[in-house]
């Protein structure tokens, strides 16, 4: 469910003086929708992590054709060993799983999460092991289409930026955050629009 006018956010960051406006002029419209399987975005953004986004797509691939529809239940079925012949790494395997795990018992209920603020939400999900804050940030996005949300530790944002502000190095969180600041509180839309120039979304990331 969208939270958020996306016209009225383009026109926002249409407004500003820099860069990304001649970023969102080739891109063109802006098209992300939430998710409605937020389970499986969790999913898909744990098996991203520090792989590249070919790469994650390929695992992800065979992970569905193995597992099917991915709820905790579907998943839950499945060994460590049989989540490891699809390409997850062992830490990845254990990972999921105890994703499932905390979601089929309630310790993490993502039904609730739209209520929350964002700092909430990331605090409630950094308490499944193998996500931190990152992959978080990328729930915030692509399954609740939260508007204001700056994943300062993205690679593909950092490379984005570098490339956009014409940058001698990859900006570190506190350059970000100021760069970033004319974007709020459209930080998302003007993240999609930076992944986007470089043909990807997102690309490397941490947890």
């Amino acid at each position: 469910m969208q939270t958020f006018d996306p016209e009225r956010a383009v026109a926002h960051l249409r407004g500003l003086s820099g860069p990304l406006v001649d970023i969102i002029e080739q891109v063109g419209p802006f098209t992300l929708e939430p998710e409605a399987q937020g389970f499986a975005t969790l999913v898909d953004a744990i098996v991203s992590q520090q792989i590249s986004v070919k790469a994650a797509a390929a695992i992800m691939n065979r992970l569905v054709l193995t597992v099917g529809d991915l709820t905790p239940q579907a998943l839950l079925a499945f060994t460590p060993e049989l989540l490891r012949s699809v390409g997850l790494s062992n830490q990845k395997a254990r990972y999921v799983l105890d994703l499932a795990v905390k979601v089929a018992d309630g310790v993490v209920r993502l039904d609730a999460l739209p209520q929350f603020d964002d700092e909430e939400i990331i605090a409630q999900l950094i308490q499944v092991k193998g996500i931190g804050r990152w992959t978080a940030e990328m729930y915030l996005i692509f399954a609740l289409g939260r508007p204001d949300v700056l994943p300062v530790a993205d690679l593909g944002l950092r490379q984005g930026m570098q490339r956009a502000y014409v940058l001698a190095a990859l900006p570190d969180a506190q350059t970000m955050t100021a760069l970033a600041e004319p974007w709020r509180p459209y930080r998302s839309v003007a993240t999609w629009y930076l992944w986007r120039s470089l043909g990807n979304t997102p690309a490397i990331a941490p947890s």
